[in-house]
């Protein structure tokens, strides 16, 4: 009866009937039938194959706490499960060991299994770890070994160790496939060394491996990541050209590469071609979309994209709630960012290093050093922290303005205490040029070319960025012709600094030049770009420029924030033209813009500099005329500010 139940329980598995196999030892045990390992572990590896993982740990509980030892398919079982789930590791080590307690001798496929698991945390060191283990107890590596533990190194960036293990595994007799090949090429894609990627797939080539759609869509990915737009496009004719049909993969690739752009008419039309080729959209392509709309401040639109992802019948799981977290917070819904991960935990989805990354990242934005540190804390007794861990800790420091802590752990990567890893170099650059420290900047730009790294567009901006606020045009010129010669596509930040810096020197009309430049390329400048053009005029008191630069924002579409008419106000208060400056206050409050408290200031303060208190005495006195809604908080402080000035 036993193995008639097992044999039931398998098939239904199979027909995706696993309720109805629970419901079977279910109904059978009430009736007096006993329930042995072997129904058990059908039941569960049922659970694991229809991705119901819950379910799969719950019954093997169950199991053990009903006396019913455990074999080694079904420890096998369980481990995949934990490893696919992304289970601390430490719970995962503790299955591992209490398998070996119960004298229960771990196999290959135990082995492997293992190293599998390390692959969702970046456990490199762990993978490494297991894979000498196997080897001291009598177990040869096999194809699967190799390809899993070269999978571990690409997943943590760790493209040296993985090609040496490629290398193992010819000198073992083992021909490297065409996925050992990608996960090394993902692996050189994620740290940036593009040329490194490119050689490798030349090799794959020669040696008779036939790129796939995975080894193109990892180069393309690559390619956006680095900010070099062409080379990408490149990959993607090549491929199609090699006769690679895309896949979901790709067509996920391209969505994020125009979605980043900014390129949003592009991107949606990438997304109407995959229906129109069958390709059915997946988990990762709403998670996309979510993350798009999220780093470009959109929250109606991730809003909505979470709406039709949950009508088109998908389940939020883990990598969409780190999505989700990392979307709000871009969009500077800091609370919702945090209700998501509130909702996660209650949804008994656990967190793993991404969830906690996504998390950092969130506080780092708000410069919430502080928590940032007690989660670092944390996690540190869950999941090994990586190099993304770090950088968002200092992202958080640079936010949070504080230049000791960012120094503290700058000489720790620098002295190898921390690894020494690209992206921390990269984080170094741009938190450094964050805070304006030249140079720091620089020296960690350099330690980043001494490295052997390829700078990416972002640090490449970060420097063009700081040059610029310095007014340092010769070295920001000399960052941008390195730009160009090494294929990089300017992106909107860089050309928001060159338009600063211009808009700061003697050569002033350059930041307008830029402006048509863009518009010229077919590209939408945003309210940073006009706001620094409308500055340069404002500041070098051509008013009539800078009030038709507003009339073409305006007809572009970008709304004028609260930036742009301080900047008007200011410029007017400054000349005295009190009229002006009063209009544009009506003007802005008129067009559901909010003045803050610069806008009021700006006015206030020029009156007590031409000792016109008694006017500056009214216009406060008046101001609720103006703004309906001004508080009282508001009209007191402004009073407090006219005794002092």
């Amino acid at each position: 009866m036993a193995q008639v139940m097992a044999v039931m329980v398998r098939i239904l598995g199979k027909e995706g009937r696993v309720s109805a196999a629970a419901s079977l030892l279910h109904d059978l045990n009430k009736d007096g039938f006993g329930i042995d390992v072997y129904a058990y572990t059908s039941l569960i590896s049922a659970y694991a194959n229809n991705g119901r993982y819950r379910e799969a740990i719950l019954v093997f509980k169950k199991m053990e706490e009903e006396g019913c030892t455990p074999t080694f398919i079904t420890y096998n079982v369980i481990l995949n499960v934990y490893g696919k789930m992304g289970m601390p590791w430490h719970k995962i080590m503790a299955i591992f060991d209490g398998m070996k307690r119960s004298g229960v001798v771990p196999d290959s496929y135990t082995y492997n299994t293992m190293i599998s698991c390390c692959r969702r945390g970046s456990l490199y060191e762990e993978a490494k770890g297991i894979f000498e283990e196997m080897r001291l107890v009598g177990y040869q590596p096999e194809m699967v070994t190799y390809n899993a533990l070269v999978d571990v190194y690409g997943k943590s960036r760790r493209p040296q160790e993985g090609m040496e293990v490629l290398k193992e595994m010819e000198q073992k007799g083992f021909a490297p496939c065409v996925t050992t090949c990608n996960s090394v090429i993902s692996a050189y894609s994620r740290d940036g060394s593009l040329d490194e990627a490119m050689e490798l797939k030349s090799k794959m080539l020669e040696n008779g491996i036939k790129p796939d759609v995975f080894t193109y869509t990892t180069l393309l990915s690559g390619y956006d990541k680095a900010g070099k737009d062409k080379f990408a496009m490149r990959v993607f004719e090549e491929m199609k050209n090699a006769g690679c049909n895309l896949n979901i993969c790709t067509f996920n690739a391209m969505i994020k590469m125009f979605g980043n752009r900014g390129k949003f008419t592009e991107m949606m039309k990438i997304f109407d071609d995959m229906k129109s080729c069958s390709c059915k959209a997946d988990i990762v392509t709403w998670n996309t979309l979510l993350a798009v709309f999220g780093q470009n401040g959109m929250h109606t639109e991730v809003a909505g994209v979470f709406k039709e992802m949950k009508r088109s019948g998908f389940v939020a799981e883990r990598d969409t709630f780190n999505t989700l977290i990392s979307a709000y917070s871009r969009c500077g819904s800091f609370d919702q960012a945090m209700a998501i991960y509130k909702l996660m935990i209650e949804a008994r989805v656990i967190p793993d290093l991404s969830t906690y990354n996504a998390v950092l990242a969130a506080l780092a934005r708000g410069g919430l050093w502080e928590q940032s540190e007690k989660v670092f804390d944390e996690m540190n007794g869950r999941c090994k922290p990586n190099q993304l861990t770090y950088s968002s800790l200092l992202h958080a420091y640079a936010n949070g303005r504080q230049i000791e802590k960012i120094n503290k752990r700058a000489d720790e990567i620098y002295s190898g205490v921390i690894e020494q890893h690209s992206i921390l170099l990269k984080t170094l650059v741009l938190v450094y040029s964050k805070c304006d420290q030249l140079k720091e900047t620089e020296q960690a730009f350099e330690e980043l070319c001494r490295h052997g790294s390829s700078p990416d567009i972002t640090t490449l901006n970060a420097m063009v960025s700081i040059y610029g606020r310095r007014r340092m045009i010769k070295k920001a010129q000399d960052i941008i012709s390195f730009m160009k010669e090494s294929g990089f596509t300017p992106t909107m930040a860089t050309y928001n600094s060159l338009m600063y810096m211009y808009s700061r020197s003697e050569n002033f009309v350059k930041a307008e030049e830029i402006l048509r430049d863009l518009l010229a390329k077919g590209i939408k400048p945003d309210s940073i770009s006009y706001n620094t053009v409308i500055y340069s005029s404002c500041r070098n008191g051509f008013m009539k420029e800078a009030s038709r630069i507003l009339r073409e924002m305006n007809e572009s579409g970008v709304i004028p924030d609260v930036i742009t008419y301080n900047t008007f106000i200011s410029t007017y208060a400054a000349a005295a033209m009190f009229v002006e400056a009063i209009d544009v206050l009506k003007y802005m409050i008129s067009h559901g813009c909010k003045p803050n408290e610069s806008s009021n200031n700006a006015i206030v303060d020029s009156y007590c500099k031409l000792n016109r208190r008694d006017e500056a005495r009214m216009f406060i006195d008046n101001l609720w005329k103006l703004n309906p809604h001004i508080s009282r908080e508001e009209e007191r402080r402004l009073s407090e500010r006219l005794v002092t000035r």
